[in-house]
């Protein structure tokens, strides 16, 4: 199947007329903005809902937020995770932040141009960033151990999800040694298990409980 909106709804059924419609939105919105700040590379412009759209959502299809959570996209980039994950959790709200100004600006406009109420853009270092989160996710960014530094101090204590809080990342290829120091907590996903496309035959998720 090709990288079109068709490709999520293949996977996620469930999602509403007006979720579809977000979603059908983001290829002609990245490209208009990636004309301007280059936040994709040309070659995964193309492929958009399947290295972008469809790889964040597998945090959606690993666990699906209860309403009211608060959740942290550290180093969102042009928003991924966080506006996949925004449309697809209406009742969820999420900060998605990035060090980098320009990056901030495309997440904002998208948010905007989606009519996206539930996403706060800030501009903002990892390590400042202030607030109290169920959930911190990330895709490809830093090292584990960077990650649970930057966690340090914004997970909350009370649960309210099907999981204990923590950290949620995306991530690929060996990452035996990245893990070691965590090896009685962390728990690894295969995403190939959940997605038939060979862009996921190596790519994983890793879930950290962190209460």
């Amino acid at each position: 199947m090709s990288s079109t909106s068709e490709l999520i709804y293949h996977y996620f059924p469930q999602f509403s007329p007006e979720q579809r419609q977000q979603i059908d939105q983001l290829q002609s919105l990245y490209e208009e903005w990636n004309a301007q700040i280059n936040v994709i590379s040309r070659k995964d412009i193309d492929s958009l809902y399947e290295r972008h759209v469809l790889h964040s959502l597998s945090i959606y299809r690993f666990l699906q937020f209860k309403e009211g959570s608060q959740i942290l996209d550290i180093g969102t980039g042009g928003g991924f995770p966080g506006i996949p994950l925004a449309i697809a959790n209406p009742e969820v709200h999420f900060v998605l932040s990035d060090s980098i100004g320009k990056k901030i600006k495309v997440v904002q406009g998208v948010a905007d141009a989606l009519g996206l109420k539930n996403i706060t853009a800030i501009h903002e270092r990892s390590e400042k960033i202030k607030g109290h989160f169920d959930f911190v996710v990330s895709r490809a960014v830093a090292d584990l151990s960077e990650l649970v530094k930057w966690s340090n101090g914004k997970i909350k204590k009370k649960q309210i999800n099907a999981l204990p809080n923590g950290l949620i990342c995306l991530k690929g290829g060996d990452l035996k040694e990245e893990l070691a120091p965590y090896k009685k907590r962390v728990q690894t996903f295969d995403l190939k298990d959940y997605f038939k496309e060979e862009f996921f035959e190596t790519k994983k998720l890793v879930y950290l409980p962190m209460v």
